[in-house]
């Protein structure tokens, strides 16, 4: 029986979208890693607690709003618009399903709620995502904290650049360890990598395999000298899964903000430079100006 819940449990946190469960005593029963990355709200913050403490916490307006919007009898197909409040303060809305969970014999025996955010992050570009969650919260930080910077680049012409970053063995690992030997790898890699962060800088997940460093190198060279360092960094990550020790390797696209252009083209050649550099094998580091490629010492 414990193999079948923790199989079952692998299953639910592999989910895309928030699924958090509520049984009939009362107290949130499952919260996994979608939800949790959508929320801020961890597992451990959640799982045991009385729901409508839960939903006075996680959703704006609370216990009543959450009733007012989400009525478990009559909920139409494609949700309703609830608004979460995240763990760091802000606001965000999301659609939510709600599923009366029955017995053989009909009997109630819980509640499965079933979110994501409303409005997802496309207006700017970022990483492919996977039926893996693989999305954590400092994605929506890190866009923010990205628009915020290029806002004072643009007003006070303060150096600024981007470092999108993807794991070469993110995907591999993926299929023959499963999803979370593949997010103990992402979280060993993100925690090496902002060890060799200038000061003012800042990384985030950019999709399932991949960060986005937001730098403030002075120009497109020196810009190019800190990628590098930081795939020399990755290669140095001590990872092992079950006794395996398992090599890690980056590909990076840097690209350093110029006279004119948008962010969102700022990251299409930071893109297309960290394309380029798996396209020519991996352990990699391109620059997004005139293409001019370098591997990492």
């Amino acid at each position: 029986m414990s193999d079948c819940t923790e199989l079952l449990e692998a299953a639910l946190d592999s989910l895309p979208d928030g699924f958090a469960l509520m049984g009939t005593a009362g107290n949130v029963a499952f919260w996994n890693r979608a939800a949790a990355a959508i929320t801020g709200y961890a597992s451990s913050d959640l799982v045991g607690r009385n729901v409508r403490a839960a939903l006075d916490q996680v959703v704006v307006g609370g216990v009543r709003e959450w009733l007012s919007r989400t009525d478990s009898e009559t909920l139409p197909g494609h949700g309703s618009l609830v608004q979460v409040r995240h763990r760091l303060g802000h606001e965000l809305p999301a659609i939510v399903r709600i599923l009366v969970l029955r017995d053989g014999l009909g009997g109630r025996i819980g509640t499965a709620a079933i979110f994501h955010p409303a409005e997802r992050l496309d207006s700017l570009p970022h990483g492919e995502h996977s039926e893996s969650p693989g999305v954590e919260a400092s994605q929506t930080e890190i866009q923010e904290r990205l628009e915020a910077a290029f806002g004072d680049f643009e007003r006070s012409h303060l150096p600024f650049g981007v470092l999108w970053v993807t794991v070469d063995q993110a995907q591999g690992l993926r299929k023959t360890h499963g999803a979370r030997a593949c997010e103990a790898m992402l979280e060993k890699v993100a925690h090496v990598l902002a060890h060799g962060l200038r000061p003012g800088e800042e990384i985030g997940r950019w999709g399932d395999d991949e960060f986005l460093v937001i730098s403030h190198e002075r120009n497109a060279e020196m810009l190019a000298v800190h990628a590098q360092t930081l795939a020399g960094l990755a290669r140095t990550a001590d990872f092992r899964w079950w006794g395996d020790r398992i090599s890690i390797t980056v590909s990076v696209g840097a690209a350093q903000a110029g006279e004119s252009g948008t962010l969102t083209e700022l990251l299409e050649r930071a893109q297309a430079a960290m394309q380029s550099s798996m396209r020519a094998g991996g352990n990699h580091v391109e620059h997004a100006a005139g293409r001019q490629p370098c591997s990492p010492s």
